[in-house]
């Protein structure tokens, strides 16, 4: 990904100085300094363990399936979540993390030895990832960002990890390694605004999921799998 160039930035900002009744300021603007910062109050003071039992309770609203496990469990955790599930088809990104937490051997060897299909995202293979994505009945993701106060998991996409596999299969399943657990998206624009100030490039497309996709349009009665994964699991990994 290579980053953009602003067109007609100066004509833009003159436009807007002019409706403002000055000359457009082009240095020496700051950040203000608020005398009052709600948005940081939240969960002020909470340890990870407190945040975990914020996350487990909107879990519970969000009507998403919450397991905790360790690292030297996960593929374990993960095996019965896919079978409680329906098993495969299944598609993950192509994550080094998968390989990190010790669920290489599953994903390549064990799965595809008991004939469930493991996709995983590859960028060369173009609509095919797309396919897989239609066909699974699981695609298994790791959060980037974990939001306790609302259960959001966070997920930056990029070529190797396409939008599809959270929106396209039958059933969602989200590892949450406990280090990534943050009080709200107070602190997921703070990382991402880090990001961007330390030169890094922003994803192309960042996504906020919250359980499973839900309605209440009609008369607010709250209709769960709806127009995107039916179910929606949480295996967050503490000693991570």
């Amino acid at each position: 990904m290579t980053r953009g160039t602003i067109q007609n930035r100066e004509a833009f900002l003159q436009t807007i100085a002019e409706h403002l009744g000055r000359s457009p300021r082009l240095s020496g603007v700051s950040r203000p300094q608020w005398d009052y910062a709600p948005q940081w109050t939240v969960f002020a003071g909470y340890s990870q363990d407190d945040l975990l039992n914020v996350l487990q309770k909107q879990c519970g609203l969000i009507h998403t399936d919450y397991i905790e496990t360790t690292s030297a469990e996960l593929a374990g955790a993960l095996r019965r979540q896919v079978a409680a599930y329906g098993g495969g088809p299944v598609i993950v990104p192509d994550d080094p993390r998968f390989a990190e937490y010790g669920l290489s051997a599953l994903l390549r060897d064990e799965w595809p030895a008991e004939q469930t299909t493991v996709h995983i995202w590859n960028p060369a293979l173009g609509r095919q990832n797309i396919d897989a994505a239609e066909q699974a009945n699981v695609g298994i993701v790791f959060s980037d960002i974990t939001l306790a106060e609302s259960g959001t998991v966070v997920l930056f996409s990029r070529n190797e990890q396409g939008r599809a596999i959270h929106f396209l299969p039958k059933t969602y399943i989200a590892i949450v390694p406990k280090s990534t657990v943050v009080p709200r998206m107070t602190q997921a624009a703070a990382v991402i605004h880090e990001q961007i100030e330390k030169g890094g490039l922003v994803p192309s497309c960042i996504n906020f999921i919250t359980g499973p996709s839900n309605s209440a349009d009609i008369e607010m009665n709250l209709v769960v799998g709806v127009h995107g994964p039916m179910k929606a699991a949480y295996i967050v990994v503490t000693d991570r």
